[in-house]
């Protein structure tokens, strides 16, 4: 009697297990996309934020999700990958949304505005400061869901063949910038440049520009920008955190199973803080570097950031003026980055000044 029930329950539970393995198969499928990145992949950093997403989902889903990288120029140029995901022909992009402020500037918002917030900033105000609701609702109208995947920190103001000493001396300079901050710039006299980054150097060396801007020390070294420009200047004050982010088609992104979601967002997350992290150790291995070959590191002028700001915030408001989804997101993103910034000068501000100023720490 005993040895019958056993192999009746022996048998039940065999055919549960052949039932349940057909399930467990179904909700775990085989999911094969394309990232079209706007880097070169000389760029470890930067185009390895792409590769280290598509390595973590891969981890995160036994292998099942798998997340191809293609360079900049290998299925669409750099500067189009907004268009390819838009239209499907990517299933997903990793790029930077300031490039394509010329269909409309509300896309600096996620990236990086002129004057705005630093890293540690904007990803408070993706996370927990309504940036990420805001900047969906907007990519919305495009056909895509938008992660952050990436900051570099703040970046460094650009090569130049002379020196900058006043505002005059912008004036006709053609000066490779991304983003917003070529609108600008052009306020200023500068003649903006939208160059995709592997593609600055011979553009620099030919003469084709005057200058150019791209990250920090570690890529632009690995650019060559030193060989061909000796003037280096800081602070990028157009990106002082800017973001990099996981663009996915929405109807490929619907298809994912539920946990598909959650291993994308979690790399993507996972890859903010890797970037940031891998930049701050090199570059500032790389400055030195830079520096010991004959680099001439400058500091922006103070009446230079000045007529800067001053042109940032005129242009921001005549935008507001007439851009409603502009309009929408600037209002939000200006109050908080007042209360931030009231926030950073209690402590962050007063640490770093005196700690930055401070004799360095004796040894023992």
């Amino acid at each position: 009697m005993k040895r019958r029930a056993f192999l009746t329950s022996a048998g039940v539970g065999v055919a549960a297990s052949t039932l349940a393995a057909p399930a467990i198969a179904q909700s775990n499928p085989e999911i094969k996309w394309r990232c079209a990145s706007s880097f070169p992949k000389s760029l470890d950093t930067i185009y390895g934020g792409a590769e280290f997403v598509a390595r973590r989902v891969a981890e995160l889903t036994e292998g099942k999700f798998q997340i191809r990288v293609f360079a900049g120029g290998e299925i669409v140029p750099g500067l189009q990958v907004l268009d390819a995901v838009k239209d499907n022909t990517v299933e997903c992009g990793h790029t930077v949304s300031y490039y394509y402020v010329g269909k409309d500037p509300t896309f600096a918002f996620d990236s990086a505005m002129p004057f705005g917030l630093n890293a540690r900033q904007q990803n408070a105000w993706m996370t927990h400061g309504g940036g990420r609701e805001l900047m969906r609702e907007f990519f919305k109208g495009y056909n895509i869901i938008q992660f952050a995947a990436g900051n570099t920190g703040t970046q460094m103001g650009g090569w130049f063949r002379k020196e900058i000493k006043t505002v005059e001396d912008l004036k006709g300079l053609k000066f490779r910038i991304g983003g917003y901050a070529g609108t600008i710039m052009s306020r200023l006299g500068v003649v903006p440049q939208q160059i995709a980054g592997g593609d600055i150097y011979p553009a620099l060396e030919k003469g084709t520009i005057d200058g150019a801007e791209w990250v920090g020390p570690y890529d632009d070294e690995k650019l060559g920008f030193n060989k061909v420009a000796k003037y280096y200047y800081y602070p990028g004050w157009w990106e002082g955190g800017p973001q990099v982010s996981f663009l996915t088609n929405i109807s490929q992104y619907e298809t994912l199973p539920k946990h598909y979601k959650a291993a994308l967002e979690a790399a993507c997350a996972e890859a903010t803080l890797d970037m940031t992290g891998k930049y701050d150790v090199q570059n500032m291995l790389a400055v030195k570097r830079l520096v010991a070959s004959g680099t001439q590191l400058r500091p922006y002028p103070n009446e230079v950031l000045q007529a800067c700001f001053q042109a940032a915030i005129d242009t921001y408001e005549e935008e507001a003026a007439k851009n409603e989804k502009f309009r929408k997101v600037y209002e939000q993103w200006r109050k908080f980055r007042e209360d931030e910034y009231l926030w950073f000068r209690v402590a962050e501000y007063s640490f770093d000044r005196f700690v930055y100023s401070a004799p360095p720490l004796a040894k023992k």
